[in-house]
């Protein structure tokens, strides 16, 4: 059958191991010193790992896999104890998996063990629980209607400096980054901050992308490391959405500034999914 599964480039794999950590399923093993997949059987796509992964090694793909079988993962994580299998019936729940997260209770249940139940249910209807682990990027949420100041009635001009933006498409080496203060955004940001372009676009070069689903990237590796070396920016500085898998955008930019001559600041913004800033430093 076809589904959404992980996809790992052995070449950038670094044997690091924080992906078989982020993975409760336990479908990742370091062997001979990469990140392997054991068992399309224990992979549930929903890509926890991706945001583990400093040099962007992993990604998904939609090919064919077993299916995703939720008591053969039970089985090989109960051993692990109480802490495991309560992050793995989370991150199933947050993703709105009810079905694997009743198989996983009834396989408990089953074998008679006690888990502490705080933010696990049983009930199908019952609302899902607040992001905690995994990925909740794809996870489905509305949100209440705010109050908003009084936007002024005529148009607000575009910060934006240059084209492309995307940052497969953009040339290091462009005049516009030379010297230039940077701003590497992920891709949701700009739709999550009301005024995006006055509060982080102003006197910045611009280049977008996504870590979870964006391919190729250690080409943005690169491309970053260029801007450094090459095209001598003064700064960088790096937006990312609160969900754990946009944290690769950071990792991978962060990656680039280790691997450049020179040294610049970088600036971290985590933005949260209604565009309230949770977190905003220079590293």
């Amino acid at each position: 059958m076809k589904r959404t599964i992980i996809k790992i480039d052995e070449e950038l794999c670094n044997g690091c191991g924080l992906c078989v950590e982020g993975c409760h399923e336990g479908a990742l093993q370091l062997i001979d010193g990469k990140a392997r997949m054991i068992s399309d059987l224990f992979c549930d796509g929903l890509g926890a790992c991706i945001g583990e992964c400093p040099v962007g090694a992993i990604e998904l793909e939609e090919r064919e896999a077993e299916p995703y079988d939720e008591y053969a993962v039970m089985e090989r994580i109960s051993p692990k104890g109480e802490k495991t299998i309560r992050a793995h019936l989370l991150h199933l729940q947050q993703h709105n998996e009810t079905e694997y997260v009743q198989q996983g209770l009834q396989y408990l249940k089953e074998h008679n063990m006690q888990l502490d139940m705080t933010g696990l249910t049983d009930n199908k209807q019952a609302a899902v629980p607040k992001q905690g682990c995994g990925c909740p990027g794809s996870k489905e949420l509305s949100f209440a209607p705010r109050a908003y100041a009084t936007m002024p009635t005529a148009e607000v001009g575009s910060r934006l400096r240059q084209w492309p933006v995307q940052l497969h498409l953009l040339n290091p080496e462009a005049t516009y980054f030379k010297s230039a203060d940077v701003l590497l955004a992920a891709d949701c940001s700009a739709y999550a901050y009301g005024d995006f372009h006055n509060r982080f676009l102003k006197n910045h070069t611009l280049a977008i992308a996504c870590p979870k689903l964006d391919t190729g990237k250690e080409t943005y590796v690169q491309k970053i490391t260029a801007m450094i070396d090459r095209s001598l920016i003064n700064t960088l500085t790096v937006i990312i959405m609160e969900v754990p898998c946009c944290g690769g955008l950071l990792q991978l930019a962060q990656l680039a500034v280790s691997n450049a001559r020179r040294k610049i600041p970088v600036k971290k913004i985590v933005m949260g999914l209604q565009g309230d800033i949770l977190q905003e430093e220079w590293l």
